[in-house]
């Protein structure tokens, strides 16, 4: 469980709850840490059973982002990442950590591939050598010019492809790709790369926050996570779900509700392809 599915829980929340409910892995998001207990808590976390599928670091993205819109500038963006991997590495052995490219900035789209090429190949022997991994996330085309400047999980293998270091690979978020002409034969190609994979269920958004729990809306999910079986990947399946500025906001509802029906809606998906 990605802990912004959760929203309106606190970390420590998410800790006790996670755990009753049967959940068995969680995606840490570093903005739910207190920024002064935030050791004692992680300490608690490795001591609760749970596993670490991922971490959200404060920072993400090398680019502007309209979710961190802070720090200002690539170099400080990755600064701020270099600093959450440094403290969060040690209770996280192994774990990838989530990045994006963020925004272009003026359009140059390019660009921005260039430098989030140029700052994963400097990160990535960062972080090897602080034991955990990097884990690149296409986004959907909602989020350009505020988010991202890669749309498709192919622009994405293309990047792990320039940076070249096998502790870069990728994040798979069906609501991001899902549209993606080819996805199937895009999901063989990242192969082994695919380091992370997270689940929602889609419909047309009415917000930048829109995402419905697993089985509720369009994708076809069981024959996507098929595909992504045959790769070998045996990681978690991570349900991540935002859900903001919205009437019908899924933050309105008990969030062990939601936790319940996207344990359904999974195995619902998944046994309909068996």
């Amino acid at each position: 469980m990605n802990e912004f599915t959760t929203q309106p829980w606190s970390f420590d929340e998410d800790l006790e709850n996670y755990a009753a409910l049967g959940v068995e892995a969680i995606e840490l998001c570093e903005q739910k840490l207190d920024e002064h207990r935030w050791s004692e808590q992680m300490q608690r976390l490795t001591e609760s059973g749970l596993a670490i599928s991922a971490v959200q670091p404060l920072v993400r993205t090398f680019g502007a982002s309209r979710m961190q819109p802070d720090p200002k500038g690539v170099d400080a963006r990755s600064k701020r990442l270099r600093q959450s991997i440094e403290r969060l590495a040690p209770f996280t052995p192994g774990v990838p950590f989530v990045v994006n490219t963020g925004a272009a900035d003026g359009g140059d789209m390019q660009g921005m591939l260039d430098a989030t090429v140029a700052q994963l190949r400097s990160l990535a022997p960062f972080a090897a050598g602080n034991g955990v991994r990097l884990a690149l996330e296409p986004l959907s085309a909602t989020s350009m010019n505020s988010e991202t400047a890669i749309w498709t999980l192919d622009q994405a293998s293309d990047i792990i492809d320039a940076v070249g270091h096998p502790n870069v690979g990728i994040c798979l978020d069906l609501w991001n790709v899902w549209q993606n002409a080819y996805l199937d034969a895009a999901i063989a190609r990242a192969g082994s790369r695919i380091f992370l994979l997270q689940v929602s269920d889609w419909r047309m958004p009415r917000s930048s926050g829109d995402r419905l729990v697993p089985g509720d809306g369009e994708i076809p999910i069981g024959s996507f996570l098929r595909a992504v079986e045959a790769t070998g990947y045996r990681g978690s399946c991570t349900v991540e779900i935002f859900s903001q500025d919205v009437p019908d906001s899924l933050y309105l509802i008990d969030p062990s509700d939601v936790i319940r029906r996207s344990r359904s809606g999974i195995e619902r998906a998944w046994s309909q392809t068996i």
